[in-house]
């Protein structure tokens, strides 16, 4: 019986691979369902980078094996190994291979940056007014007095993702000012006035996020969307974005950030635009009820437990425990 060439059974297990690697790579399940432009940019480049690991671990976990089984030590067989003392053609071979493979994912990954436009943020407009906010409950004073909500916008250079090839030198459809802060996000809309516990964007909007930290550095991250940015103190960063799919999608902070890091999440909700009219118009006239609310008490005129009665309900104290732990103190 003749025997098999090895060269022969090296291209039918090389043919093997690569069948299994691509089809793993491009029919697998670990990502979350793509909701924005760049979203399919950045799963193009993971199953790339999936599908030659695959590759590669079938290759040197499948050689161990067949290793394994040739070359296992015979019943009886108390003989040294053979002296081998290494194949220079071999490590050139496999030394060479990961080095084409490191060069030509990282020019891809630039060209995917750049694509999402990681390379265009030079600078946004920056509002002075940031709200505090926890759990839908006020928790901290304004950054500035609320009258400088209004005040024009200033220009600062920023790192980040900008503007893509297609949309550079045009401004974004809408621009809204993100806070982190312990442990929460803030969402201030500098054209309406609205601030928020949640961000509210319309579907197929170029939509600019500008960044900035109250207290530590958070990083913002919707993996529906495959964006993350840092949000730094001090230091203005911008995130820009397309939403494709309507839909509710959570946010989640990537960068540990204190005790409470696990709990501060909210979510992007993304509106058909006739939907997104409606949130806006509803929240601004919200506001202005509220605000013409707080114009016409004054606060030295109520008691302690008629002050802090409005949020007894939200921080899950009742009434009668309140007005105990005011008679109390």
């Amino acid at each position: 019986m003749q025997q098999v060439p090895v060269s022969l059974w090296t291209l039918v297990a090389g043919i093997v691979v690569t069948a299994i690697s691509i089809w793993i790579g491009q029919n697998h399940t670990l990502m979350p369902v793509q909701a924005s432009l760049q979203a399919p940019l950045v799963d193009g480049f993971f199953n790339v980078m999936l599908t030659i690991a695959i590759a590669l671990f079938l290759v040197v976990e499948g050689t161990i094996v067949v290793f394994l089984v040739k070359f296992r030590r015979r019943r009886g067989d108390d003989t040294d190994g053979l002296p081998i003392e290494g194949n220079v053609p071999l490590e050139i071979f496999w030394t060479a291979i990961p080095t084409v493979i490191v060069l030509c994912l990282g020019i891809y990954s630039v060209d995917v940056f750049n694509q999402m436009g990681g390379f265009e943020p030079a600078g946004h407009p920056h509002s002075a007014a940031h709200v505090a906010h926890k759990s839908g409950t006020a928790i901290a004073a304004t950054l500035s007095d609320a009258s400088e909500a209004t005040t024009a916008p200033t220009i600062a250079p920023t790192i980040g993702i900008g503007a893509s090839p297609q949309t550079l030198g045009k401004p974004a459809d809408l621009v809204v000012d993100v806070k982190g802060i312990q442990y929460a996000w803030i969402f201030n809309y500098p054209d309406s006035g609205i601030t928020s516990g949640e961000l509210h964007i319309p579907v197929g909007a170029d939509v600019q996020l500008n960044l900035s930290a109250q207290d530590v550095i958070h990083s913002f991250w919707v993996p529906n969307f495959r964006l993350k940015q840092d949000a730094l103190p001090g230091i203005p960063t911008e995130l820009r974005f397309v939403a494709t799919k309507p839909g509710t999608y959570p946010v989640v902070c990537a960068e540990l950030c204190g005790g409470y890091h696990g709990s501060m999440r909210t979510q992007v909700i993304v509106h058909t635009p006739e939907e997104y009219d409606n949130w806006r118009t509803e929240n601004q006239i919200a506001q202005q009820q509220n605000l013409n609310q707080v114009v016409a008490i004054n606060p030295a005129d109520l008691s302690t437990s008629e002050f802090l009665a409005p949020h007894t309900h939200e921080m899950g104290i009742s009434a009668a425990t309140l007005e105990s732990m005011v008679i109390g103190h």
